[in-house]
């Protein structure tokens, strides 16, 4: 594809991931930025030299980029996703696919009858050791997946939210630890384990109540299509951020994704994958793998059909924390 051109919309902290990754594709060409904070917009035009925009709509009508790549905040990916595919451009959107499912649902619906290709961040999927876990529960011959677990147990501070506010609102975020930090590990397990047939769980607020109206823990039991279950616990009430953590238990091993990833046989043998160090400068939980996605993406860009990690693929993670939600919260959007 000729004169490929992208923009960013959002300036705030992931956008500088996906600039970064930009940066390095020398076939791509930034030509916009978009922020509705006059301050981090003209710290961002400053930074990168191209034009920079107030009104989101006005970028696309003035500039008609091939790619709009999507880090505001939550209750605007949708939306702004829909805005991109009417006019036919193409979209790299931070996670969530939409704050909410009904707006998910129909993001879902509008990207399937649409020629532009839509791509969600689940870049952890791209981490060398998730993809060794994957490659070695898929090619058989470790036997069946018997049962997993995940935790995701990290701090975050009243001024995380204090910083953002919308983080800590259901109309901002649609929901709190499960739709900002932990739906990464839930699109995992699914993704990993297989498609999920039910949900039982619920979520509640710990440590941060009087700061944020969403939830800061939750446990839940996902109940796979083949019979297998899985466990996860998450929070944010821990004094520090831990190690993300997936096991699964097969027929012949037991996989421990702990950073590196170490598969004990039964047989006494053990192998271990080495995990990809973060960039200096980079908060170590966003993973290593943004770049990887983005990358992946611009090459598909001309390929038939629709990205792997589209709003359908999407729609798995975030109709498994709207269950827990509806099992556990009076706001269930």
């Amino acid at each position: 594809m000729a004169d490929v051109t992208a923009a960013v919309v959002g300036c705030g902290d992931i956008s500088a991931l996906h600039l970064d990754a930009l940066s390095r594709l020398s076939d791509v060409r930034l030509v916009a930025l978009v922020d509705d904070d006059p301050g981090r917009l003209a710290a961002a035009v400053d930074a990168h030299g191209v034009p920079g925009y107030a009104d989101f709509v006005a970028m696309l009508d003035a500039e008609n980029p091939t790619v709009v790549h999507v880090c505001t905040p939550h209750s605007e990916h949708a939306w702004m996703t829909l805005a991109c595919l009417e006019r036919g451009i193409n979209v790299v959107t931070e996670k969530p696919l939409a704050h909410t499912l009904a707006d998910g649902e129909a993001l879902a619906l509008a990207a399937r009858r649409s020629s532009a290709k839509v791509g969600v961040c689940f870049q952890n999927r791209y981490n060398p050791t998730v993809a060794a876990l994957k490659a070695a529960l898929d090619s058989g011959e470790l036997g069946a997946v018997v049962a997993a677990h995940a935790t995701v147990v990290w701090h975050r501070a009243a001024a995380y939210y204090l910083d953002r506010p919308w983080r800590g609102t259901w109309s901002g975020s649609g929901g709190g630890l499960l739709m900002n930090q932990a739906i990464h590990t839930v699109d995992l397990v699914q993704w990993l384990v297989g498609d999920v047939a039910s949900v039982v769980g619920g979520a509640s607020n710990r440590s941060l109540r009087g700061v944020i109206e969403v939830e800061d823990t939750a446990d839940f039991v996902l109940e796979h299509a083949d019979g297998v279950r899985s466990v996860v616990f998450a929070t944010l009430a821990n004094a520090a951020n831990a190690p993300v953590t997936i096991d699964v238990v097969t027929e012949k091993a037991t996989l421990h994704l702990r950073g590196d990833l170490t598969i004990r046989h039964d047989d006494g043998r053990v192998e271990v994958v080495s995990d990809q160090p973060a960039r200096p400068g980079e908060r170590s939980y966003w993973g290593v793998s943004h770049e990887l996605l983005i990358r992946d993406f611009y090459a598909q860009l001309d390929a038939p059909g629709a990205f792997w990690i589209d709003p359908d693929e999407a729609l798995k993670s975030l109709r498994i924390v709207k269950q827990v939600y509806r099992q556990s919260l009076e706001h269930s959007v």
